[in-house]
């Protein structure tokens, strides 16, 4: 790299525009949008997609919601072209959508492009030639006045192609490509000129693509293009504004965005921002970004797994699994510090007697796209205390008090460290049973019990204990029933414990629920037990979390 790129590089013109009113605008209704999957998609991946998997594209595009579909380039060859003509005279196309292709300013592939399209009840022809000054200049060699002679040709043979097939509903969609790296009075005056020939209406509307064939700018001058062409385009009630970001510089979904602050009314791309080079804008990301501002989109991603099974079969190509809303751990915390606050996130938010949404590290509500939250928190050797609590709840149904989530945390953190690997709930489950004795046969087992109230009032316990699997009759009286359990394990057993905490709650509900019992008890080493006991019954739960502290002595 050069220590002085300014040599070599220059930094992008701003755009004279003082009073620009786009910072002071907001997203509030979701635009037109076009799937360009199947077309600018399609022609970046490394093996195209078959016929198979262009129609199962297609059907997942009107599953999701897409009224406005680029099929294809039918001008490429039979491949396209058979396809694109397939759709319609199969009948797949649903009547409220329409279709669209592709087609450069040239006579032959624009007929090419109207045959394919033959006897649809809508269709979309999109026209387009570069005319920014490094095209004219280093590819094309022309000056100004041929590059706009080449739109105008191309509108009239559309204009004249249309008027064959009187039977469908033509639309019109014009691109000065490189529009982003044009002279904005230029690209203004080629589109004045296609509209002069074609001669929209309100009712029947132009659609001026204004691409980003390269993104070259940072996306506030994006928007600043996008708002000057729409100050100053003639007939601006007879025109749709499009938005065709690509992301060279990282920034398509931002440029896109601001660029519906500046008055676009349509955005194209693709669901995960395939395309050529790094790609084009992501459909699914603008469109949440949208839906987490409280914006109906208007695209329906409530099951987002199965979009991405879809379009990683169809493209060959993965979904990264930190993509925005749709990645596999986008809505997955490791830190134990990011751990503790959506789990707080998740207890406040059941608490709250509103809907409203508010989870910290959490945008959306997973549930939204249909992800479960068992996945939301995992554990590994970064996570702390609060993480496999949450796992625990999640799976098990378990709400550790505070001090005990430090307990265990010690065991967890062991394993994840032996391991060095992520932890799943089965790990967990099953380090939690070993460390509260609650897997294998122990060394003091409840068999069964009673508990009689004395005449003074005391509890008393009796019941029979297996000690290494030899039954044994025991006895005990205290205040309560935790008392005379204790008081039983010291004088049958000579284990002394003293009780500081206990806590108790259901799990799950209806006719199926549980009780778990949680005792904190101290030896007169000072040492500090756990106990863990799950039952049917509340009481009896409490008993044996008496007798898991007491094999976590003996242990």
């Amino acid at each position: 790299m050069l220590r002085n790129p300014s040599t070599k590089y220059r930094p992008f013109p701003q755009i004279n525009l003082p009073d620009r009113q786009w910072p002071n605008k907001t997203i509030t209704k979701a635009p037109r949008w076009l799937s360009t999957d199947m077309r600018d998609g399609n022609q970046a991946l490394i093996d195209p997609m078959d016929a198979e998997k262009k129609t199962r594209f297609f059907d997942l595009l009107l599953k999701v919601g897409l009224k406005e579909i680029e099929v294809g380039f039918p001008s490429a060859g039979a491949t396209e072209f058979d396809f694109i003509s397939g759709l319609v005279t199969s009948g797949r196309i649903p009547d409220d959508v329409a279709i669209q292709v592709l087609t450069q300013s040239r006579e032959d592939l624009i007929r090419t492009s109207f045959d394919s399209l033959r006897g649809a009840r809508t269709a979309i022809v999109h026209l387009y030639n570069a005319v920014s000054p490094a095209w004219r200049k280093i590819v094309f060699q022309m000056e100004q006045a041929d590059v706009k002679n080449i739109a105008i040709a191309g509108a009239k043979i559309m204009r004249d192609e249309a008027a064959k097939q009187p039977n469908t509903d033509w639309r019109f969609e014009y691109s000065p490509e490189t529009f982003s790296t044009a002279e904005l009075d230029f690209s203004l005056e080629c589109c004045s000129a296609v509209m002069d020939v074609l001669q929209p209406t309100p009712e029947k509307p132009i659609i001026f693509n204004l691409p980003a064939t390269v993104e070259a700018a940072t996306p506030n001058i994006y928007a600043d293009q996008i708002e000057y062409f729409s100050r100053n385009v003639p007939n601006r009630d007879a025109v749709v504004i499009s938005l065709h970001a690509h992301n060279d510089r990282g920034t398509g979904v931002a440029a896109t965005e601001l660029g519906l602050m500046a008055g676009a009314d349509r955005v194209e791309g693709c669901l995960f921002g395939n395309g050529e080079r790094t790609g084009n804008c992501d459909l699914v990301t603008v469109a949440l970004n949208m839906y987490t501002q409280g914006v109906d989109p208007g695209l329906d991603f409530s099951d987002i797994d199965e979009v991405i099974k879809t379009v990683e079969y169809c493209n060959q190509l993965p979904v990264h699994p930190r993509h925005p809303y749709a990645g596999e751990l986008v809505f997955t915390a490791f830190s134990g510090s990011h751990q503790d606050a959506i789990k707080k996130g998740f207890a406040a938010q059941e608490a709250r007697n509103d809907d409203l949404w508010e989870v910290p590290y959490l945008p959306i509500d997973p549930a939204d796209l249909g992800r479960s939250y068992e996945a939301v928190i995992r554990v590994n050797s970064q996570s702390g205390k609060g993480g496999f609590a949450w796992v625990l709840e999640q799976d098990q149904g378990l709400k550790l008090p505070k001090k005990m989530q430090a307990h265990f945390s010690r065991h967890v953190q062991a394993m994840a460290d032996e391991t060095g690997r992520e932890l799943h709930a089965g790990d967990i489950w099953d380090v939690f049973q070993r460390v509260y004795c609650l897997n294998t046969p122990q060394h003091f087992q409840l068999v069964d019990y009673e508990e009689t109230r004395g005449s003074n009032g005391e509890r008393i316990f009796a019941g029979k204990i297996a000690i290494d699997g030899r039954e044994q009759s025991v006895s005990g009286r205290g205040n309560g029933l935790i008392s005379s359990v204790v008081s039983t394990i010291r004088d049958s057993f000579g284990v002394t414990l003293d009780v500081a905490d206990y806590t108790e709650h259901a799990m799950g509900h209806g006719t199926a629920v549980r009780a778990a019992a949680y005792v904190e008890c101290t030896t007169p080493e000072g040492k500090t037990v756990w106990g863990v006991g799950i039952d049917e019954d509340v009481a009896t739960a409490s008993v044996r979390a008496v007798l898991s502290a007491a094999n976590a002595v003996q242990g």
